[in-house]
């Protein structure tokens, strides 16, 4: 019911995830990031604490994401229901799905990225995503986009897509970027971009409102002036 890829990238070190699935709100469930440490998709009858527990298992540095990913699934119950994606700050990856992963499923590492599905139309929609992320240009979340479409022209999912999300962290205590589509009948992934190409001129400047309200540029609305 889920495919979804996470990613850094190699020049400003930002890590993120774009994810999408047939059920609703995916956004809310399944990517877990946090800045300087790494990223983790949990899908596939997810288990969203996983991803707090591998973050901190990551956050002292001391294990590598494949060991991370052990210890957290160890810990908890019905490993074998989940499906696991993870990559830290130095661009280490790790993946895990369990036997009891939906319909077909699949994950794949490439360079700087892992992507991963189930409920898939075929294994090869997964395999095209870290070859859509290794070739598109602009910034991250452009990138995770990229291999979104790729996975989407590859046949995605088995049944529709409703949901979709797009997180991205850099070096900033918050996220840089959060969108989602919680729900759409149709094209939620399009519409996910839409959001992005409507939010990226504006992104850096409400980090700057963040960090220094007295140079934060006006946007005309009631109150902000």
């Amino acid at each position: 019911m889920t495919f979804s890829i996470v990613g850094r990238c190699e020049k400003t070190g930002q890590l993120g995830i774009a994810i999408s699935s047939s059920s609703i709100a995916v956004g809310a469930r399944c990517p877990w990031l946090r800045a300087g440490v790494g990223a983790v998709a949990t899908q596939n009858v997810t288990l969203p604490a996983l991803g707090p527990q591998i973050l901190d298992l990551l956050a002292d540095g001391q294990l590598a994401p494949a060991e991370a990913l052990k210890r957290a699934l160890d810990a908890n119950e019905w490993s074998e229901f989940r499906q696991v994606t993870v990559i830290d700050a130095q661009g280490r990856t790790a993946f895990f799905s369990g036997k009891e992963a939906l319909g077909t499923y699949h994950a794949v590492a490439g360079n700087q990225c892992v992507a991963a599905g189930n409920m898939l139309s075929g294994k090869h929609v997964i395999e095209a995503m870290p070859a859509a992320f290794a070739s598109a240009t602009g910034q991250l979340a452009d990138r995770l986009l990229a291999a979104m479409r790729a996975a989407m022209a590859a046949g995605g999912e088995a049944g529709p897509v409703h949901s979709a999300a797009l997180k991205i962290v850099s070096d900033l205590s918050w996220p840089l970027v959060d969108l989602r589509v919680d729900w759409a009948d149709d094209d939620p992934i399009g519409k996910l971009a839409d959001l992005w190409s409507a939010y990226e001129p504006q992104m850096n400047d409400y980090v700057t409102r963040a960090l220094n309200p007295t140079a934060a540029p006006s946007y005309g609305v009631p109150g902000d002036e």
